[in-house]
């Protein structure tokens, strides 16, 4: 596994109506419901819902799930660093746009902008 595997950027648009249920989690991950309520438990997807029969996974669930499936398939990584892995992930991705928004290059000077005519 190479390490850019790991922060694909998934494009598209991600329909949510009324989310998914752990059936669908479970066979977009190809995985089953056991590995899905430890995903639950460590706090990496957060359903909706109070039961395990009503619970509801969000677009953003599935994309975390998926990630978590290979760390854990191509790395080893278990449930705890999976977790501490996406957390710090995303807050890569966060402060990596803050930077675009701010203009700033990556030796940490403003970028310049061409004033137009």
């Amino acid at each position: 596994m190479n390490p850019h595997d790991l922060s694909i950027v998934y494009t598209g648009t991600i329909i949510e109506e009324d989310g998914l249920t752990i059936g669908e989690l479970c066979r977009a991950c190809d995985t089953h419901a056991e590995w899905i309520i430890c995903l639950v438990e460590e706090s990496i997807i957060e359903p909706q819902g109070n039961e395990i029969r009503s619970w509801r996974f969000s677009g953003a669930s599935l994309v975390r799930a998926l990630s978590a499936f290979r760390l854990q398939r191509d790395l080893g990584v278990n449930m705890a660093g999976i977790a501490l892995a996406l957390d710090l992930l995303e807050e890569i991705e966060s402060l990596r746009t803050q930077i675009s928004l701010m203009g700033i290059n990556g030796n940490g000077h403003k970028l310049l902008r061409k004033k137009s005519s």
